[in-house]
């Protein structure tokens, strides 16, 4: 196994970005655009891991050295410890993008992936943080589909994966949106020409924008939003943020924005393309100007299904309820911890109680959930 020593050295450790997308092939969260966007976020040190494997393959995963992470979802000790299993202490080494919940180990065309897994799990493990003086640090990935949880445990992680929560993805059949609302059940399908009916009276229309034409109104938008929540942000520093990223991103970063005519707009809904698939990746309401006509809905789901050529939209995580009802499946996301000496050695009945009681949660928790859940790939580890 060959390791670069360049991991930190930029977004995607000074592969090249034709390169790298090459390895990461048609999954967006994981391409060389939007780790480059995660690197933007301040706080940790964003890099990308790529290693020779010894049938001369190649492989690689996005890495990044944390201390104190901002975002509750990539905080693995207070993860863990909310579910009462042993945690690795907070800081080190997140195996996994910063931003997006879904990391993938990704391989050349031909490498044999259980091989590609164990060169990436010896480079993670002697991988330097640029940010910690120990070598013995935390070294967590995070959100990992149940596919590649296999490989690497094949490849030598002894650690049973720990049940995150729930990956949404919605199918939209060949024939676009009406075929995608004639796959649903009649009482499904009549609950959201209702919503677009609402919408439509309301007098709302759509614009499809860059986010570099729009980054002002995306800041403020998400800023009134997560207000309602409880959640005060300063708007300067991330409509700056916003200002980058659409710099960064150009055409691919796509908003459409809702708003009355004449009128400021009232919400936004940010997103990707690649191929055939669309990654929502950023939603933002003024909920005191909104009229309860289903702006949530029409600004995502709905007009996402309506562009061209669609065949998959990520809807990610959270709200798994509201995405069912829409038709959307649910996959499982899950935390593994590469560590050679990790807390979490020992605890695989323990974890696999603590997976069971979620899937059982979530099952239980509604009809529309139940039917979505792609029970298949929550069995291995439950």
């Amino acid at each position: 196994m060959t390791a670069t020593t360049d991991t930190f050295a930029d977004a995607i450790g000074g592969l090249g970005d034709t390169e790298w997308d090459r390895l990461a092939d048609d999954r967006f969260l994981s391409s060389a655009l939007w780790l480059r966007v995660c690197a933007l976020d301040p706080g940790s040190v964003s890099g990308g891991l790529h290693v020779e494997t010894p049938g001369g393959g190649r492989a690689a995963i996005p890495v990044a050295a944390v201390t104190d992470e901002p975002t509750p979802g990539l905080r693995w000790h207070d993860l863990l410890t909310a579910r009462g299993l042993p945690a690795p202490e907070p800081g080190g080494l997140l195996i996994g993008q910063r931003r997006g919940y879904l990391a993938h180990l990704l391989t050349g065309e031909g490498t044999d992936r259980t091989e590609a897994a164990a060169a990436v799990l010896d480079a993670v493990r002697a991988l330097r943080s640029p940010l910690h003086e120990e070598s013995k640090i935390a070294r967590v990935a995070m959100y990992l589909t149940t596919e590649d949880v296999g490989t690497l445990r094949a490849a030598g992680v002894r650690t049973a994966p720990v049940a995150l929560t729930t990956d949404a993805w919605i199918e939209v059949p060949p024939g676009g949106y009406h075929a995608w609302l004639g796959s649903l059940s009649a009482h499904r399908a009549r609950r959201i020409r209702s919503e677009i009916r609402k919408f439509e009276r309301a007098g709302y229309e759509m614009e499809h924008r860059t986010l570099a034409e729009s980054w002002q109104d995306v800041a403020r938008l998400l800023a009134r939003s997560l207000a309602r929540y409880g959640r005060t942000v300063d708007v300067p520093p991330m409509a700056e943020s916003f200002r980058k990223q659409g710099e960064l991103a150009g055409s691919r970063a796509e908003v459409v924005l809702c708003s009355r005519p004449g009128a400021p707009p009232v919400g936004f809904c940010l997103y990707y393309r690649l191929g055939d698939t669309v990654y929502l990746r950023g939603l933002g309401l003024d909920h005191g100007q909104l009229v309860s006509a289903a702006e949530y809905f029409n600004l995502t789901y709905y007009m996402a299904a309506r562009l061209p050529g669609v065949r998959w939209i990520h809807a990610g995580t959270e709200t798994a309820e509201g995405k069912a009802l829409r038709g959307a499946t649910l996959r499982p996301l899950w935390l593994l911890d590469l560590s050679e000496d990790s807390p979490l050695a020992g605890y695989d009945e323990k974890i696999r109680e603590h997976n069971r009681a979620l899937l059982a949660r979530l099952r239980d928790s509604s009809p529309a959930i139940s039917d979505a859940l792609e029970y298949e790939l929550w069995e291995p580890y439950c």
